[in-house]
């Protein structure tokens, strides 16, 4: 069991049922000697983010939860496909709502981590930085240089990002997927 002042950052827990991870945790001293711990948790299973305060005589249960690596195949009518990676024929798939906004950075034959809780897939996590084609990219246009110059390209997975001028079609491009923000040109 776990104190409620054990809730660090990285903890993942279980709440109402579910696996939560402590995105951030801070004490905050209130008067006449309790403390109170505020949070911002990450479900597991459907991504959602909540706030929550914890008080003194709280306690969890620590949730087990298993890395896997993975490979994705394919998505279909918002359904992602995935494999094992060394068992081609062990399928899973989730949904878009599930997986979350970085859906649109996967690309085919992508290495992920499933996340396993009572032996059932819940969810992946994207590599932080992943090497993305630009398939469209408009020409810069010269302009105000008091400010650094940006363009929307869209990138193989058909995702579009804010990139500077410079960057063209064709070029790889590295992309933060928590931020969904262009890092660096590769090539």
């Amino acid at each position: 069991m776990l104190d409620y002042t054990e809730l660090k950052k990285g903890v993942v827990f279980i709440l109402e049922g579910q696996p939560y991870e402590v995105l951030e945790s801070s004490s905050v001293f209130k008067g006449r000697g309790s403390t109170i711990v505020q949070t911002k948790l990450k479900n597991l299973i459907n991504g959602n983010t909540i706030s929550k305060t914890f008080h003194p005589g709280d306690s969890f249960q620590e949730a087990e939860i298993n890395k896997i690596k993975a490979t994705f195949l394919y998505s279909h009518r918002d359904k992602f496909v995935f494999c094992r990676e060394n068992n081609p024929a062990d399928r899973f798939e989730l949904t878009k709502e599930i997986i979350g906004p970085a859906y649109i950075f996967l690309k085919p034959k992508e290495s992920v981590q499933a996340i396993e809780f009572e032996d059932k897939i819940i969810n992946i996590v994207l590599p932080i930085k992943v090497h993305l084609k630009v398939r469209e990219a408009p020409p810069g246009i010269k302009g105000d240089r008091s400010q650094a110059g940006n363009k929307i390209a869209t990138l193989e997975t058909g995702a579009q990002i804010a990139v500077p001028l410079f960057v063209q079609e064709g070029d790889i491009i590295e992309v933060n997927t928590e931020r969904g923000e262009y890092v660096r040109r590769i090539q």
